[in-house]
């Protein structure tokens, strides 16, 4: 059965596109792994979409708690792009 993705996320993953990257999305996979992989830069970001009242389950947590490299939570284009951009600055 395949994951309901939230409404922000098409929208999301066409500016994250319109501004060079690529764009996956993961909303399948489950287990709490998160929504997108982005590559941009050279870099590559994980992130689980939320609305803007949306709240992560418990799985989704402890994925985050437990993962090892960058992993982020973002409710629009702009806190993805914000992600990128600090991250891209280190």
């Amino acid at each position: 059965m395949a994951k309901k993705i939230d409404a922000n996320q098409p929208l999301i993953v066409q500016c994250l596109r319109d501004c060079g990257a690529t764009v996956v999305s993961t909303a399948t996979v489950g287990k709490g792994f998160p929504d997108l992989i982005v590559g941009y830069g050279g870099r590559n970001f994980l992130f689980e979409i939320k609305t803007e009242k949306g709240k992560l389950h418990q799985v989704q947590q402890d994925f985050q708690d437990e993962w090892r490299g960058q992993v982020s939570t973002i409710r629009s284009f702009d806190d993805a792009w914000h992600i990128i951009e600090q991250e891209l600055q280190r």
